[in-house]
């Protein structure tokens, strides 16, 4: 196998380069397809395993939190072990589980199973990152992560629709199966394409810092996950897990201010780019992934559209995205980085805007290209801010620093869902008690309209009233969602300040080692 070193990572040259860039983008789109496609399928889980609603969400919060807690010693595993050794084993392992999920006989089964997926498709995202920016030269980094940030973007906006479409025409067990082939295919690509690596250090694992973190990782995820079905703060359960997070999280920091070998090493908070991609990525993520989890129910709840349909519906925001990031992976060794990325955050801020304005009788055609505008805000942030995160962080850092990233986009896409579909409740039930006081025998218009040719007389007519005002309660909420998101896309335009642009002509990431160090 052919390969050059540049900046002390093996950039992988020829066909070789092909499979290894096949082998990490299916790895990629697998796990990122993967935290939406078993949504749809969960009310035939439910009538399948005999579960009540509150137990079968444990399939989804399962998963979550274990992706979460395992993301985290991504980057320690990688040094230690070999970014190969450990991408193997991730792939092997999620496969497997991914097949031990389609065949779970009873809800315990399935849960476990989805737990063990998310402890293995942890590894998948941060590691195909390392692994595209290794195998690439410096000058054609920022069309690796175009190609890399296809297979993050695209799996959330098709999971929906290719879930829905295997539950409706097989069976729900094909979510799962599904990763069996890919997982197969991928595995082969790398273990005969991916140069092997070294491990980098051979330190000890700092596990009482890996224990703190996880505690407080964990306790927030089931937090988040659980807030609305627990009625938030009223429920002591949330208030055990809030205090619980906050407490590990106040201990891990601590914790490795104070020791020698910390889980994390504080080096890392030293690079300003790095910082600032965290920061600018957790808040798009809160952003983002919000937008992913309230379409689906919009179009297919209220908009009556059934799941392959809302499927299309929602394609064009993933063709968006893609012509979005291979624009500007092209562009970025001609421009500052920061000018893509301030028109994407434009584009995503008119975007949602323009959905704030929706009703229920909005056209197919505002829906798909207004998604459409938001792919391409999208693709425009997300290439080029993955590129400048880590444009100056040392190679050594590399493995540390994409498993950070990907564990604040996750976390803040995680609090973005749960703030969505809080404030969705909150304004449904202040937008409803506002609607039904002009119900009543004292409106005039209303009488009016029922006592026309409306078929709305007595008991049903009351209760079609109604439903009319329950779904027109729900529009009202989801729009306020969609008017925050843009306001809060807006307020992080300056925080573009905190990223340093970086000319093409200078030093690779490597020899600023000694300066970031210092």
């Amino acid at each position: 196998m052919s390969a050059v070193t540049h900046g002390g990572a093996p950039a992988v040259a020829g066909s070789p380069r092909l499979l290894v860039t096949f082998g990490t983008l299916s790895a990629t789109m697998m796990q990122a397809l993967d935290t939406t496609i078993a949504n749809v399928a969960l009310p035939h889980m439910q009538g399948s395993l005999s579960a009540s609603q509150d137990q079968i969400a444990w399939v989804l919060t399962s998963y979550i939190v274990a992706s979460a807690i395992a993301t985290t010693p991504t980057g320690y595993l990688a040094n230690r072990f070999g970014v190969k050794r450990i991408f193997l084993i991730a792939i092997s392992g999620f496969t497997i589980a991914s097949m031990l999920c389609g065949i779970a006989g009873n809800l315990g089964e399935l849960v476990l199973f989805r737990l063990l997926q998310g402890v293995f498709g942890a590894a998948l995202v941060p590691l195909s990152q390392t692994t595209l920016l290794d195998s690439y030269p410096r000058e054609q980094q920022g069309s690796a992560m175009a190609a890399w940030g296809v297979g993050v973007m695209i799996g959330p906006i098709l999971g929906p629709a290719l879930g829905g479409w295997l539950t409706e025409h097989y069976s729900w067990r094909w979510v799962f199966y599904i990763n069996v082939p890919i997982g197969i295919a991928t595995f082969l690509a790398l273990s005969a394409a991916l140069p092997k690596s070294e491990p980098r250090r051979a330190e000890p694992m700092d596990f009482k810092g890996f224990a703190f973190l996880s505690i407080a990782i964990g306790s927030l995820q089931l937090m988040l996950d659980r807030g609305q079905s627990q009625d938030w703060f009223n429920s002591s359960e949330i208030m055990i897990e809030c205090c619980t997070a906050i407490a590990s999280f106040y201990l891990f920091v601590v914790h490795t201010l104070t020791t020698d070998r910390p889980f994390i090493s504080p080096q890392l908070f030293r690079d300003r780019n790095l910082v600032g991609g965290l920061v600018v990525i957790a808040i798009m993520g809160i952003v983002l992934f919000s937008t992913f989890a309230l379409l689906p129910p919009f179009l297919q709840n209220l908009q009556g559209y059934p799941v392959v349909t809302a499927g299309l519906v929602m394609a064009p925001r993933g063709i968006g995205t893609m012509i979005a990031m291979q624009i500007s992976g092209r562009i970025l060794r001609r421009v500052d980085a920061r000018l893509p990325i301030l028109v994407g955050m434009l584009l995503l801020a008119y975007a949602l805007y323009w959905m704030s304005t929706f009703s229920l009788d909005v056209p197919s055609s505002h829906i798909v290209w207004s998604g459409f505008v938001q792919g391409l805000g999208i693709g425009f942030v997300f290439v080029p801010l993955s590129t400048l995160s880590f444009s100056t962080l040392p190679h050594a850092y590399r493995s540390d620093g994409t498993s950070l990233y990907a564990l604040l986009r996750n976390v803040g896409s995680s609090v973005g869902i749960a703030l969505a579909f809080a404030y969705q409740t909150y304004g449904t039930r202040m937008a409803h008690s506002v609607l039904v006081e002009n119900v009543n025998p004292y409106n005039p218009a209303l009488i009016g309209y029922v006592n026309g040719d409306t078929g709305l007389m007595g008991l049903s007519g009351l209760l079609q009233i109604e439903a009319e005002a329950q779904r027109q309660a729900a529009m009202i909420g989801m729009l306020g969602d969609f008017h925050y998101m843009a306001v809060g896309v807006l307020l992080g335009i300056p925080l573009l300040l905190l990223l340093k642009p970086v000319k093409h002509d200078q030093p690779n990431a490597d020899e600023f080692e000694a300066a970031v160090m210092e």
